[in-house]
C-alpha cells in the first residue's frame, strides 16, 4: 500500500450540507488555499473535512492538537536506533511530501511557538524547512493545510495570532437547524423520526443555557450518542441523562433543570 492509499478515506462519510460550504471548499481546494474551520464542539467540523477529502479523492492526515505538542511532533525528528539515527517525518511533513490534506484539529490547543511552523506552508512559498535535517520541502501540488478551532473557548492564553489567522480562508459552522439536525440523527442512528425530534428539542433547551450556567451547549455529536443508545434499547430518559446532561455539566441545578426537561419530553 502506498503512502497515499494509506491515508485515503475509503467509504463516504455521512455529511449533510447546511449551505454552500461544499462548493466553497472545492473552490478553495482548487486554488490550494489554506482553510480554517470555526465552530462549537461537535457541530460537524471534522466530519466536513473528512467528507471533502473523500469527495475530492485526496488522502487526509489528521492531527489532534494538544498543549504538549512540539514542532518536532508536527515536522519530524531523529530516532536513535541500534545502527545509528534515523529521521522520521512528522504528519505535517508527510502530508506535504505526498500531497495530502493535513487537518490540524483544535489548533488553539497547541502552543503558539509550535503553530508558527505552518506559516511557510500557508503563503506563496508553500515550503516547509526541516532545520534539524537541513532540508527544505516544497509542498506537493495537491497539498492543502486545514485547521479548526472552537471560538467559544478563546482566551488570551488560547487564541490564534492574527499573523496566523490571516493566512487562511475561513468557514464558520454552527449547529444545524432543527429539521436538518433531526435528519442527521435519523441517518446516523436509525432512530425513529419522532424521537429524533424530541432529542433535538432537548438539545435546543440545553443550548439556551449557554452563558447561563453552561459553557457549551449539547452538541450534535452528543445527540447522535443519545439516539444510538435509544436505538440500542436504552430507555430514552436514561439515554438522555447519560449522553446529553452528565457529559456537559457537574452543576446540580443545571442537571435538575435538564432532567426535568427530559422527563417532560418523554413523559
Amino acid at each position: 500500500m502506498t503512502d497515499k492509499e494509506q491515508f485515503r478515506v475509503i467509504e463516504e462519510p455521512f455529511y449533510q450540507p447546511q449551505g454552500n460550504e461544499v462548493s466553497l471548499y472545492e473552490a478553495a481546494y482548487a486554488a490550494r488555499l489554506p482553510v480554517m474551520v470555526k465552530g462549537p464542539t461537535g457541530c460537524g467540523k471534522s466530519r466536513f473535512i473528512e467528507y471533502m477529502a473523500w469527495k475530492l479523492g485526496k488522502p487526509l492526515i489528521t492531527v489532534a492538537c494538544n498543549e504538549d505538542m512540539t514542532a518536532s511532533d508536527l515536522v519530524g525528528r531523529y530516532l536513535l536506533e541500534a545502527n545509528g539515527t534515523r529521521w522520521l517525518d512528522g504528519p505535517l511533513t508527510t502530508a506535504a511530501r505526498i500531497g495530502a490534506i493535513c487537518y490540524l484539529d483544535e489548533i488553539v490547543e497547541a502552543r503558539q511557538d509550535t503553530t508558527v511552523v505552518i506559516h511557510p506552508l500557508t503563503d506563496h512559498r508553500r515550503t516547509l524547512p526541516l532545520d534539524k535535517k537541513g532540508e527544505l520541502i516544497h509542498a506537493h501540488p495537491d497539498f492543502q493545510l486545514v485547521i479548526s478551532y472552537n471560538p467559544g473557548y478563546q482566551s488570551l492564553m488560547k487564541d490564534l495570532k492574527q499573523s496566523t489567522k490571516q493566512r487562511f480562508a475561513a468557514f464558520e459552522f454552527d449547529y444545524p437547524d432543527a429539521d436538518l439536525e433531526t435528519a442527521i440523527l435519523c441517518s446516523e442512528s436509525g432512530i425513529d423520526h419522532r424521537i429524533a425530534e424530541q432529542l433535538v428539542n432537548i438539545g435546543a433547551a440545553a443550548r439556551r443555557l449557554k452563558g447561563h450556567g453552561l459553557d457549551e451547549g449539547v452538541s450534535t455529536r452528543l445527540l447522535v450518542y443519545a439516539a444510538t443508545l435509544i436505538k440500542g434499547g436504552v430507555a430514552p430518559r436514561d439515554a438522555c441523562r447519560m449522553a446529553l446532561v452528565r457529559p456537559i455539566t457537574d452543576d446540580h441545578d443545571i442537571c435538575d433543570t435538564l432532567d426535568h426537561a427530559i422527563d417532560a419530553t418523554f413523559a
